[in-house]
C-alpha cells in the first residue's frame, strides 16, 4: 500500500456525527472485490439526485467546487459506525481521500482503514471543533499531516495525536498485511521444508479454485 509520511490537502469538513458504512458506500456497490472502482460510489446517496448518478447534489459538501480534489475529510464523532465491509475504506481511498480527521471512529472500520492505508487522526472535540471554524471561514483551507511527528497542521494551529506503534510503522512503511508476511517469506520456506511430504503445501500444482 501507499507509503503515508508526511500528506498536505485541502480539507472537507463533513459535519455530521455517526457516519455509518452503509453512507460511505452503499451495499448495492458491493459486488466486486477488487479494491479499485468504489471511489465514484462515495456516499453515493447524499453526493447524488438520482440512482443512475447522473445528477450530482449540489448542497453536498465533496460536489462544491472550493471541495475538488479534497483529499481529507474532517468528520465528528463515531466515523465509520455499522457493518465491517472493507469497502468502505477502498471507496474512500479510491475517490482520493488520503486521512480522516475525527474524534473517534468505530474499531472494526479503524482496523480496516489502518490496514489498507487510510490514516485516521483522533482529535479531541475541542480540537475538532476548532478545524471546523476554520475550514467554514476559510473553504479551500488545506492540512498538513505528518507520520513523522504526529501532528496535524490547520491555519497556523498545531495539534498533536497518537497512534499504536505498530501501525504506525505499516502506515510509514507502505506494508499491509501480505507485505508484512512476505518479509518472513525465508522463515516460511524454511518451516515448509520440515513438514512431511503429505503436509507440506504444493504450490505449483494447487488447484485455482
Amino acid at each position: 500500500m501507499e507509503k503515508f509520511t508526511l500528506y498536505e490537502g485541502v480539507a472537507v469538513p463533513l459535519d455530521s456525527a455517526n457516519i455509518d458504512t452503509d453512507q460511505i458506500i452503499p451495499k448495492q456497490f458491493l459486488l466486486a472485490v477488487s479494491r479499485k472502482g468504489f471511489g465514484k460510489h462515495l456516499f453515493h446517496d447524499w453526493r447524488y439526485l438520482d440512482d443512475a448518478e447522473t445528477k450530482p447534489n449540489p448542497d453536498f459538501i465533496l460536489n462544491k467546487p472550493e471541495y475538488a480534489g479534497g483529499s481529507i475529510l474532517v468528520a465528528r464523532d463515531n466515523f465509520g459506525n455499522g457493518s465491517s465491509r472493507e469497502h468502505a475504506p477502498w471507496a474512500l481511498l479510491d475517490y482520493g481521500i488520503r486521512a480522516v480527521i475525527a474524534p473517534s471512529f468505530a474499531s472494526i472500520f479503524t482496523n480496516n482503514s489502518l490496514g489498507n492505508g487510510l490514516l485516521l487522526v483522533r482529535l479531541t472535540e475541542d480540537e475538532v471543533d476548532e478545524i471546523f471554524r476554520e475550514l467554514r471561514a476559510h473553504p479551500g483551507t488545506r492540512i498538513r499531516i505528518s507520520l513523522l511527528d504526529m501532528t496535524v497542521n490547520c491555519a497556523g494551529h498545531t495539534y498533536r495525536f497518537t497512534l499504536d506503534e505498530f501501525r504506525r510503522n505499516c502506515l510509514l512503511e507502505g506494508l499491509d498485511a501480505i507485505s508484512l508476511t512476505m518479509r518472513h517469506e525465508d522463515e516460511i520456506a524454511a518451516f515448509e521444508k520440515t513438514l512431511p511430504e503429505w503436509e507440506a503445501p504444493d504450490w505449483k500444482n494447487a488447484d485455482p479454485a
